[in-house]
């Protein structure tokens, strides 16, 4: 615990990662910990091991305050959320909680109270949102262990950004409560949102997925789907059917996205997999009923939650762009790509503002999708689809602004609800940092600028499993992960 305490109080001064520490409790913890151990005493899974977790988390004696929001950041909660008390009944020992973006609506860790949270493979990019924190001290050593949370990416981007793992189970699996997410979509089905597990390596993935399921969820048991599924160094995946693709319609990737899918499928078939090229039905669609969701009603749950305060402009720009009113998106969809900005003029046309009104009939749009979806895997048997987590690597501070339309490669899956993982495997390359056209669309020059000088930064794939397989999801990212640690261009720890 002292030797994470350092690591910690080392490089966050240059990250900013862990914004509300408890050292002194951790390290009094541990001591007991340690006096148990002697006595004899039955042990958990997890006992004496350090962990973190995301601010919007309760953690007993700790404010919560979903990412910056200075009402909230004298009061103290009274207890833990469910999933991080079942960690803590488990032996875990809570460092601190991580930083996150403004009201969690952005993908860049920053907010007006706790500041901005740097990667640590390069101080002038951003580790990635919502569990910005999680990401950067994970990849940092300060933390093995990382509870978050994910309804838009939040558990797959920050570990592509900074070279280490991620895994979101399915809808349902676990509970939000106790969390500031629980907050921002009150009475809503959607966004799909899940607690989600970071880490370095796989394994211990498992093994927090595990400690989770055994303590809190009634759900169909993960131990009782078929054991050769089940996450091993040497696991054949003979028979296991993966569709895969480089990039979606919606956003095109970099070319270092594009080399680790293809890495990361002969991979895979070299194990025994069938392996196909496989585009889900119309991502762009899907991606339009998840924004639709998101601003049903108008987002007038953020001025309720920020009681006046000034909302960061990233966040604001993406509230704003969903308060569009409907019968004016089609019109501000031309004129955009009138004046060049396609990206924007795509984005617009799914977006525009629903009421409440809308949304029993947004479900229904959203239930007829995920039936097409499913029609889909069921016409090609696959099991598991391999595909980027984020089109390109870590932005340059401030960018996402300009990009928020390239998260579609994760907005999709949380729309279905499956479950989902992001794996490193690999860092750009020297020569491959940007084959993206010179045009005069904003959001393309800004994706051009994020590329140039990304050479050494890590990626990876993301896996999607069907609902409930999580077994299999894992097993591909053991696998990837087993594969690709071994090659000399595997992002294995920042130079921070």
């Amino acid at each position: 615990m002292a030797a994470h305490v350092e690591r910690i109080q080392d490089v966050d001064r240059k990250l900013n990662a862990v914004i509300l520490p408890r050292f002194e409790a951790a390290l009094k913890e541990a001591e007991q910990a340690d006096a148990r151990r002697s006595r004899g005493e039955p042990l958990g899974r997890l006992h004496g091991v350090p962990i973190t977790c995301k601010e919007c988390y309760d953690l007993e004696g700790m404010p919560n305050t979903g990412g910056g929001l200075r009402w909230l950041a004298q009061q103290k909660s009274a207890a833990d959320a469910p999933m991080l008390g079942h960690l803590r009944r488990a032996g875990a020992v809570v460092l601190g909680k991580t930083n996150m973006p403004h009201l969690m609506l952005f993908n860049e860790g920053d907010n007006p109270l706790y500041g901005r949270t740097n990667n640590p493979w390069d101080l002038e990019r951003t580790p990635g949102g919502g569990s910005s924190g999680e990401g950067a001290i994970i990849a940092a050593g300060g933390s093995p262990l990382g509870l978050a949370t994910d309804y838009g990416g939040s558990v797959r981007i920050p570990p592509d950004f900074c070279g280490v793992q991620g895994f979101r189970p399915t809808y349902g699996r676990f509970t939000m409560a106790g969390t500031f997410d629980s907050k921002l979509f009150p009475g809503l089905e959607t966004p799909i949102d899940q607690p989600g597990i970071m880490s370095r390596t796989v394994a211990d993935i498992e093994l927090g997925f595990e400690v989770l399921r055994e303590g809190g969820s009634a759900l169909p048991d993960y131990t009782l789907l078929p054991r050769a599924w089940r996450s091993t160094d040497d696991v054949s995946l003979r028979g296991l059917r993966v569709g895969y693709y480089e990039q979606d319609e919606v956003y095109a990737a970099a070319p270092v996205k594009r080399r680790a899918v293809r890495e990361a499928v002969q991979a895979l078939a070299d194990r025994g997999a069938e392996v196909e090229q496989f585009l889900p039905p119309d991502i762009a669609h899907g991606q339009g009923i998840f924004l639709a969701l998101m601003s049903s009603g108008g987002y007038r749950w953020v001025g309720r939650l920020r009681r006046g305060e000034r909302l960061d402009r990233r966040a604001g720009h993406y509230a704003e762009a969903m308060r569009i009113p409907r019968r004016l998106a089609g019109p501000a969809s031309a004129l955009m790509h009138a004046l060049g900005q396609n990206t924007f003029a795509t984005y617009a046309r799914m977006g525009g503002q629903r009421s409440t009104a809308d949304y029993w009939d947004l479900i229904l749009e959203r239930d007829r999708y995920r039936d097409r979806y499913l029609e889909a895997l069921d016409r090609g048997r696959y099991d598991v689809i391999v595909c980027p987590s984020n089109p390109f690597p870590a932005y340059r501070h401030g960018a996402n602004y300009w990009l928020a339309p390239s998260h579609s490669y994760t907005h999709i899956y949380n729309l279905l609800g499956v479950p989902c993982g992001h794996v490193t495997t690999t860092r750009v390359r020297p020569g491959e940092e940007s084959d993206r056209p010179v045009t005069n669309d904003l959001s393309n020059r800004v994706a051009r600028e994020v590329e140039r000088g990304s050479a050494g930064l890590p990626a990876g794939v993301q896996a999607v499993g069907r609902y409930w397989r999580e077994d299999q999801v894992l097993a591909v990212m053991r696998t990837l992960e087993a594969d690709f640690r071994a090659r000399p261009d595997y992002p294995s720890r920042p130079p921070i």
